[in-house]
C-alpha cells in the first residue's frame, strides 16, 4: 500500500515497469523469490558471502557444508562453492566427509586473522543479505499485485466503531486509494482505533528480506519484534530464496516515545552493522505515527523529516561512512494527533497529506450505542436506566463525553465483579465505584 501523489504516480508506474527479477511460483499459490543456483546468480558481491562464511566459520570449533547453509539461509552447493574457495585460501581445511556432498570444516590460524580483519569492518552473522535493488524490486512488484481493497473490507474493518459516515467515507477513500491519512481530534475518541482497523483492511502477506546489502554493509530488515512470519510456508523443494521471509503485512505504532534517530539507521559499533528504522519495517504494510506533536522533538523538524517520503515515495538514509542511498516508501501512513492542528502541522505537510479525518467527541446517542455495543460483545444486559443515569452524571459533572470511557468503565465493573466473585453484571452501584476509580473523587 503505497503513499502516492497524483503528480507523481508516473514515477511510481515506471518503477514497476522495469524488468521484473526471475520469479517462481510457490506452492501456495503466491509468487516468490526464487533460489541461487550458482554463485554467479548472486545478486551481491561474492566477496561478500565469502567474508560471511568465514565469519560464520570463526563462531565454532568446526562446522559442516548443512550447518552453514542453515545458518546462512543460502543454498548446499553455493555454500559448497564458496567454502571451496576458502579452502583454497587456505582459511579453512576439511575435516572429514559428513555424508554425501558434505563435508565437516575447521577455520585455519590464517582464517582467524582475516576473519578478525573482516570483522573490523562488518559483524554481521546471520542469513545472507539481499542487494538493494533485489529489495526495491520485490516490494514494487508485490505492491503491484495487491489486490485493490474494497469498500466491503474497509467498512467491514471499521464496523466495531461507532463513527459518523463522513468519516467512514473518507477513511474508505485513503485506504482504496493508498494514500495517507490524518486523524485530528480530541483524545480518546478513536483515532488509534481507527488507524488500527485500517490495517485490518489491508492485511496480508509479504516476502521481506532478512537484511539487506548496501556498499558491503549489512542493514537488518527483519525484525521478530514486529514481523510475523507466515507459519507453514512451503519452501517449494528448495526452490525458494531462503534469505527472504514471508511475513504478515507489518503493522508499526510509534507513540510519544519516538525519537528523530528511530527515522534514521541505527548503527551499532559493537556488532558493526545497521538496523532499519522505524518506516523500513513498515514498508508494504501501516505505520502509525500516534499522539503527533507530543514526541520529544519538534513537530517541524518530523514534518520535515517527512516531505520527501510523502513527495516521492523515496527516503534517503546515510551511512556512518557518509554515504547517502535511496529506499522505498512504500505503506500505509497514518497520522494521528489530538493537539490543535494548526500547532503542530504547516499547510505545506498537510498538502502531503492524502485525507483528513476529524474525530470528535460522541453525541449521547453515540455513547449509548458504543456503550451497549461493548456490553453485549462481553455478554453483559444493560439495564434501563444505566446509560441514562450515566449520562446525567456526565452533564451534572460538566464531564465532556469520550468514545473510549464506556468500554473503560464497563471494564472496571468487570474487575469489581471479579474482585468480589460475583457475576458480571452492570449495576448502578457497580458503576458508581467504576466511576469513582476512573475518574476519582470530586
Amino acid at each position: 500500500m503505497s503513499v502516492s501523489l497524483d503528480n507523481d504516480r508516473g514515477l511510481l508506474e515506471a518503477e514497476l515497469q522495469s524488468p521484473e527479477p526471475p520469479w517462481m511460483i510457490d506452492t501456495d499459490g503466491s509468487r516468490g523469490p526464487r533460489a541461487l543456483e550458482q554463485l554467479s546468480d548472486s545478486d551481491v558481491d561474492p566477496a561478500e558471502l565469502i567474508d560471511l562464511v568465514l565469519k560464520l566459520a570463526n563462531t565454532a570449533p568446526h562446522f559442516s557444508t548443512e550447518t552453514a547453509a542453515a545458518q546462512l539461509h543460502l543454498p548446499l552447493q553455493i555454500i559448497d562453492e564458496l567454502l571451496w574457495q576458502l579452502k583454497d585460501d587456505k582459511f579453512v581445511e576439511i575435516l572429514g566427509e559428513n555424508g554425501p556432498f558434505s563435508y565437516r570444516y575447521a577455520i585455519t590460524a590464517r582464517g582467524r586473522e582475516e576473519a578478525a580483519r573482516v570483522m573490523d569492518f562488518c559483524g554481521y552473522i546471520g542469513p545472507a543479505p539481499v542487494a538493494l535493488d533485489s529489495y526495491r524490486s520485490m516490494l514494487s512488484l508485490q505492491i503491484r499485485d495487491q489486490p485493490d481493497v474494497s469498500s466491503e473490507a474497509i467498512r467491514a474493518a471499521l464496523s466495531d466503531l461507532v463513527l459518523p459516515e463522513s468519516a467512514v467515507q473518507v477513511t474508505e477513500l485513503a485506504v482504496s486509494a493508498g494514500r495517507s491519512l490524518f486523524l485530528f481530534g480530541p483524545a480518546g475518541n478513536g483515532k488509534t482505533s481507527v488507524a488500527k482497523s485500517i490495517h485490518q483492511a489491508i492485511d496480508g502477506e509479504i516476502w521481506i528480506p532478512y537484511a539487506i546489502s548496501v556498499a558491503g554493509s549489512v542493514v537488518q530488515i527483519f525484525d521478530p519484534q514486529v514481523h510475523r512470519p507466515v507459519e507453514h510456508v512451503s519452501r517449494a523443494g528448495g526452490k525458494i530464496d531462503g534469505r527472504w521471509v514471508k511475513v504478515r503485512r507489518p503493522l508499526i505504532v510509534a507513540g510519544g516515545e519516538m525519537t528523530i534517530d528511530a527515522l534514521d539507521l541505527a548503527y551499532s559499533p559493537s556488532l558493526r552493522y545497521y538496523e532499519s528504522p522505524l518506516h523500513l519495517k513498515a514498508n508494504g504494510g501501516t505505520f502509525v505515527i500516534d499522539d503527533f506533536g507530543r514526541q520529544r522533538i519538534d513537530p517541524d523538524a518530523l514534518l520535515n523529516r517527512w516531505i520527501i517520503p510523502l513527495e516521492h515515495q523515496i527516503d534517503h538514509l546515510t551511512l556512518h561512512t557518509g554515504q547517502k542511498f535511496e529506499v522505498p516508501f512504500n505503506l500505509m501512513l497514518v497520522v494521528a494527533t489530538n493537539l490543535s492542528v494548526d500547532d503542530v502541522a504547516d499547510p505545506a505537510f498537510l498538502r502531503r497529506m492524502g485525507y483528513r479525518v476529524h474525530l470528535d467527541m460522541p453525541t449521547p446517542a453515540g455513547y449509548r450505542l458504543i456503550f451497549e455495543r461493548y456490553a453485549s460483545k462481553l455478554g453483559a444486559q444493560v439495564g434501563e436506566n444505566v446509560i441514562a443515569r450515566l449520562l446525567e452524571r456526565y452533564r451534572n459533572e460538566d464531564r465532556e463525553l469520550r468514545c473510549c470511557e464506556p468500554r473503560d468503565l464497563i471494564e472496571r465493573v468487570r474487575d469489581i465483579c471479579r474482585l468480589h466473585s460475583v457475576p458480571f453484571e452492570l449495576k448502578p452501584e457497580t458503576l458508581d465505584l467504576a466511576w469513582t476509580g476512573y475518574f476519582g473523587n470530586m
